[in-house]
């Protein structure tokens, strides 16, 4: 399972050179960009670095795409060999490594905190549908009532089980994807790589955005939210300052031709159709603002306000009609 979006990962980093999200384009003119493209996670990728030492930038693209390779050998569907593609295939990984832990543990948390909205098994239902949008004369409205309810039979975060030495998933049949996560903590992880490399200000986007400035007195970018029916037309501008911010909608991921089902699953109905166009969330870390974003696609607002409020964070939704609803303090 992996949606088909295509995530572009750049870094626009000084450690005694000041850029700030304007100047940075003028520091663009000026110091020509140290670049990597590729692929990662299974989708186009794209690393570019500007840094007053050349040498320097080549080797922050050597240690990123070091950590990001190392990290797709834990997380990535698309390799066999991968931690998690052994974990699904054998319904138990022994001896698992740190950052899966880690990861499925954070996905707990926010499976938790969004009343099993978020839920890192619904790959049974990705293999459902996709299967189903295989066949040739597949029907428009999707898989029939009865097998998304066998699906969801084998959707649950509370049947994987965890400790420092096994994950299991306790029911046969179940499978993990951590697609609505797992890029955020990638970008967290080079982050704070970079941040240990003693880089004073740096933007990671790895699908997901995070700024970070260590400076006393931190500056901040503007990212812009696209309309999800016209990518070119700007809806807003969010703030960033050492604050992190993740998109998920639908409409670049869709499993069907027509484009009605996408990749972002209601872990209790098996609906493949989110309530909205997109949902973007400003949290502290990229992993958090990842996976509330994908959570809060099957949510009612009156539901993602609480959560909102209670963890200081923003939110942005685009209804269905295109209508831009806000949640949450500016600061």
């Amino acid at each position: 399972m992996n949606p088909t979006r295509r995530r572009f990962i750049g870094i626009a980093a000084a450690s005694s050179l000041m850029l700030a999200s304007l100047p940075m384009r003028r520091a663009a003119a000026a110091i020509a960009p140290i670049t990597w493209q590729g692929v990662a996670l299974g989708a186009d990728a794209e690393l570019r670095i500007y840094h007053p030492d050349p040498d320097a930038a080549r080797r922050l693209i050597t240690q990123s795409l070091q950590e990001l390779h190392r990290l797709e050998t834990v997380f990535s569907l698309y390799r066999d060999d991968s931690a998690l593609s052994r974990l699904n295939r054998q319904g138990f990984l022994n001896e698992p490594p740190a950052d899966l832990l880690r990861l499925l543990s954070e996905s707990r948390r926010c499976s938790q905190l969004t009343d099993g909205a978020f839920d890192p098994t619904v790959q049974p239902l990705w293999r459902l549908y996709a299967g189903y949008f295989a066949q040739a004369g597949a029907l428009a409205d999707g898989p029939a009532a009865a097998d998304i309810a066998q699906a969801l039979s084998r959707v649950s975060y509370l049947d994987v089980m965890l400790d420092s030495r096994r994950i299991q998933l306790i029911k046969p049949g179940m499978g993990i994807t951590l697609n609505g996560i797992a890029q955020g903590y990638i970008t967290d992880r080079i982050t704070d790589l970079l941040r240990q490399g003693g880089l004073e200000r740096a933007l990671v986007d790895m699908g997901e955005i995070r700024g970070l400035d260590t400076r006393a007195s931190p500056s901040e970018w503007r990212v812009g939210l696209a309309d999800p029916l016209a990518p070119e037309r700007i809806l807003t501008g969010v703030p960033i300052r050492n604050q992190a911010l993740a998109t998920s909608g639908g409409y670049g991921t869709a499993i069907d031709a027509a484009g009605r089902h996408t990749h972002l699953f209601d872990p209790h109905t098996g609906s493949a159709q989110p309530r909205y166009r997109s949902v973007s969330v400003r949290a502290s870390d990229a992993t958090t603002a990842d996976a509330l974003s994908t959570a809060f696609s099957h949510m009612p607002l009156q539901a993602t306000a609480r959560i909102v409020q209670e963890q200081g964070l923003r939110a942005w939704f685009v209804l269905p009609d295109g209508q831009l609803v806000r949640q949450g303090a500016p600061a």
